[in-house]
């Protein structure tokens, strides 16, 4: 599933810009079109995630992720069918964007609460890397996979991707049933989602752990731009554009490898905020550089110090989360990452269109660091935390 969004994705981006350039539109204009893309995703996931984590609480999880699959393998089918007949426009990649803000809405409180029914809490770190390390394999071959295949035909990488939904769904089929949390069924639906959202407020480790991912990919996501960069900066067209998209993936994989091989045990609050500075020093300098190699260099870190930073934020998150309670924090957690990626997307494209795309990643890696340092002393905890281990009574 992994490999078929991130194939679809890039592709989708670099059509939304390329139709806007060969429009007329200047390059600040074209960005401002990528940002719209991004609020066009993020729109859905804001309003309706909540009520998601709600669903992934209360009915199958199981069923849930394999109409979310479904629905992301009609939007495939579609973009296919589009460009295919060369009727490819804005609205038709705008509305499609809606959608798969739709599905993934559900898709990610479902999954996560899931896995966590069929891993033994034991070994669940270790479980958090092997998964990180099938979802970064899916982000590096994705984007090659959409890029050498838009370079064939350009419907392809579309028809590719609609086959992987259908081989994802199947395989979500063939899971057995899963234990479903018993919910007080004397508390109305919304009560119950503020109960979630009132346990992330109280939890100052979980809180403290989703909003220092939301604000600081939020204000460093370059992912946005890497078509900008790719056909007027790097000048490396679709190839290069790939190989931008993988390059963050692969330092990614190769973190969650080491750690499903050595999983951290000590400093890993610390460790975990050193890493986001780290991702915010190589966003500014991958902003300045213009030169390809190194711009693939300082991305693969950028990648290896966000899976470094979402292997912990992973582990703490579930093992401090109750099982009756994880469907919906997964959701609030869901909600920030959307925030972070999709809402990141629509900030950079929305200050590249104001400033340029240069100065728009320099200054949201500059807030990614003033990020940590504010994290760092809102929330102690963060400093402090030395092992994954929950306490005794997870609701305190």
């Amino acid at each position: 599933m992994t490999l078929a969004q991130y194939s679809m994705m890039l592709i989708i981006g670099w059509q939304t810009y390329n139709i806007a350039r060969d429009g007329g539109m200047s390059v600040a204009e074209a960005s401002g079109q990528l940002a719209l893309i991004g609020l066009f995703q993020f729109a859905p996931l804001f309003i309706l995630t909540p009520f998601s984590g709600l669903a992934a609480d209360r009915f199958d999880r199981r069923t849930l992720g394999m109409l979310t699959i479904l629905l992301q393998m009609i939007c495939a089918a579609a973009l296919a069918w589009f460009t295919w007949n060369e009727t490819m426009a804005l609205p038709v990649l705008f509305a499609i964007a809606v959608l798969l803000g739709i599905g993934r809405a559900f898709t990610g409180p479902a999954m996560s609460a899931l896995a966590a029914n069929l891993i033994p809490k034991s070994i669940l770190p270790n479980a958090i890397a092997l998964t990180s390390i099938s979802w970064q394999s899916g982000m590096i071959a994705g984007p090659a996979l959409g890029g050498y295949l838009y370079a064939i035909e350009p419907a392809l990488p579309y028809t590719v991707s609609t086959g992987l939904f259908g081989l994802a769904f199947l395989a979500m089929s063939m899971i057995g049933k899963v234990p479903q949390p018993a919910l007080k069924r004397d508390v109305r639906p919304i009560g119950q989602i503020v109960d979630g959202l009132r346990y992330v407020g109280r939890n100052k480790m979980v809180l403290g752990s989703i909003t220092l991912d939301l604000f600081a990919v939020f204000l460093a996501g370059a992912t946005a731009l890497f078509p900008v960069y790719a056909r007027d900066i790097l000048q490396v067209g679709e190839q290069g554009l790939a190989q931008l998209a993988m390059a963050p993936a692969v330092g990614a994989a190769l973190t969650a490898v080491w750690f499903s091989f050595r999983p951290l045990k000590t400093n890993v609050g610390p460790k975990m905020l050193w890493a986001v500075f780290v991702f915010g020093v190589c966003t500014i300098i991958f902003g300045l550089s213009t030169n390809m190699l190194l711009s693939l260099s300082m991305l693969f870190i950028v990648g290896a110090a966000d899976m470094f930073s979402v292997y912990i934020r992973g582990s703490l998150i579930q093992l401090h989360t109750p099982d009756e309670k994880r469907g919906r924090v997964s959701a609030v957690s869901q909600l920030t990452i959307s925030a972070s990626n999709e809402g990141g997307d629509f900030f950079s494209g929305s200050l590249a269109y104001a400033m340029g795309p240069v100065g728009a990643v320099v200054t949201g890696g500059i807030g990614a660091i003033v990020t940590v340092a504010l994290w760092a002393r809102i929330f102690p905890v963060l400093r402090t935390t030395k092992t994954f281990d929950p306490p005794e009574d997870l609701d305190e």
